[in-house]
C-alpha cells in the first residue's frame, strides 16, 4: 500500500495557496485594489460606483498612469527621473505652440497634419530631454537623482520662458481625440496606457535590452563583467523615460485642451509612489509593469474616494506622502510587520 506523502514526518509540508499568494507581491497588491475598490464603494455607493464615475477615472488616471510607468524604467536600473512632469509640459508647450501659431484656424485634413507634426515635434522633445538626462547620468556620472532635479528644473523654465507662464489654448478639434475620444465605447486614455504599459512589459521581460537592465539595477559591476554597454544602456533607459513623459504630455494637453508649465505638479510624487506601491525596487533590478498597473487601480480609486469625501488636496498630498514612508518601511524591514509564533510550551 503507498504511503502519503504526508505521513513522512520529515518531508515538510507544502505551502497551501494562501502562503503562496501571500508571498507574492502581485497578489498582495491586487488584495488591496479588491479591498480599496470596495471601500470606497461603501462609503459612497451612489456616487464612487456609478457609470460616470468609472467612465471618469478612466479618462484621468493614465495621464499619471504613463508618467509611472517611465518612473519604473528608470528605478529599474537604480536610478529615478524627477524631470517627467517638466518633460511633459515642455512637450506639450511645444505642441501647443504649433497648433496655435502654425496650424491657426485650420480644419479637416490639414488639421490633422498639423497635428500630427506637432505630435512629432513633443515625441521629439521627450527624446532629446530623455538624451540630455542620459548623458548626465551615464557619461559625466551625475547621481540620477540630482540631475533630473535639475534638468526638471530647466525644462520647465523652458516652458515658462515660451509661455510667459500663462496657458496656450485654441487648438483644432482633432487634437481633443486623444485626450477625450472613445475607440468602440473605451476611452482613448486607457486604450493608450493599456498598449504602452503591454509594450513595456514586453520590453523588459522578453527582450535582450530588458534583461540588461534589470542586471545593471542588480548588480551594476556583474552587468559590466557580462559585457553590458552600461553607458547605453542607462543612455536608452532615460531616453524611453522621457519619451514616456512627452506622451503623457500630450495626454494632458489634449484632456485639458490647454498647455501650461505648472500642469501635474503633483503627479511626480505619484508617480514615485505608484512605482514604489507596485513593487519596484527603489535600489533597482526588480519590477514588473503588473505591480505598477495594479496600483494605479489602486491610487486612482483611493483617490476618487477621497475626492467624493471631500479630502481637500493639501490633506491628498499628506496622505501619498505617508503611504510611500510607510511602503517604503514595509519593503526595507519587512521583520518588523511578522508575527512569530511561540515555540510550544516543553
Amino acid at each position: 500500500m503507498l504511503e502519503k506523502a504526508n505521513d513522512n514526518p520529515l518531508r515538510p509540508a507544502a505551502p497551501s495557496l494562501f502562503a503562496r499568494l501571500a508571498a507574492s507581491q502581485e497578489a498582495r497588491l491586487a488584495v488591496i485594489t479588491v479591498l480599496v475598490f470596495a471601500l470606497m464603494g461603501a462609503l459612497s455607493p451612489e456616487r464612487f460606483l456609478s457609470v460616470q464615475n468609472i467612465t471618469s477615472m478612466a479618462f484621468q488616471f493614465p495621464e499619471f498612469a504613463i508618467l509611472a510607468l517611465a518612473m519604473t524604467l528608470t528605478m529599474l536600473t537604480g536610478g529615478i527621473d524627477l524631470s517627467v512632469v517638466g518633460i511633459a509640459n515642455l512637450s506639450a508647450i511645444i505642441a501647443a505652440t504649433i497648433l496655435t501659431q502654425l496650424a491657426g484656424g485650420t480644419q479637416g485634413a490639414d488639421a490633422l497634419g498639423w497635428y500630427a507634426l506637432s505630435v512629432a515635434a513633443a515625441l521629439a522633445v521627450g527624446l532629446i530631454a530623455g538624451l540630455f538626462n542620459g548623458l548626465l547620468v551615464a557619461v559625466l556620472g551625475l547621481p540620477a537623482i540630482l540631475a533630473t532635479l535639475g534638468s526638471g528644473l530647466v525644462f520647465s523654465g523652458f516652458a515658462v520662458v515660451l509661455t510667459g507662464g500663462s496657458a496656450v489654448m485654441g487648438f483644432p478639434e482633432v487634437a481633443a481625440f486623444i485626450g477625450n475620444g472613445r475607440m468602440l465605447g473605451i476611452p482613448v486614455p486607457l486604450v493608450l496606457f493599456g498598449l504602452l504599459a503591454a509594450a513595456l512589459a514586453f520590453v523588459l521581460s522578453r527582450t535582450a535590452f530588458g534583461l540588461k537592465v534589470q542586471m545593471l539595477g542588480a548588480n551594476p559591476l556583474a552587468a559590466r563583467f557580462a559585457a553590458v554597454d552600461v553607458t547605453a544602456t542607462l543612455i536608452k533607459v532615460y531616453v524611453g523615460s522621457g519619451v514616456l513623459a512627452s506622451i503623457a504630455g500630450l495626454l494632458i494637453m489634449s484632456r485639458a485642451n490647454s498647455a501650461k508649465a505648472d500642469y501635474g505638479s503633483s503627479y511626480l510624487l505619484l508617480a514615485v509612489l505608484i512605482a514604489v506601491l507596485g513593487g519596484v525596487n527603489p535600489y533597482g533590478g526588480y519590477g514588473r509593469v503588473i505591480g505598477v498597473v495594479l496600483a494605479v487601480l489602486a491610487m486612482q480609486f483611493l483617490s476618487s474616494g477621497l475626492n467624493m469625501l471631500q479630502v481637500s488636496n493639501f490633506s491628498r498630498e499628506l496622505i501619498w506622502g505617508v503611504l510611500l514612508i510607510f511602503v517604503m518601511i514595509v519593503n526595507a524591514r519587512p521583520d518588523l510587520f511578522q508575527f512569530k509564533r511561540r515555540p510550544p510550551a516543553a
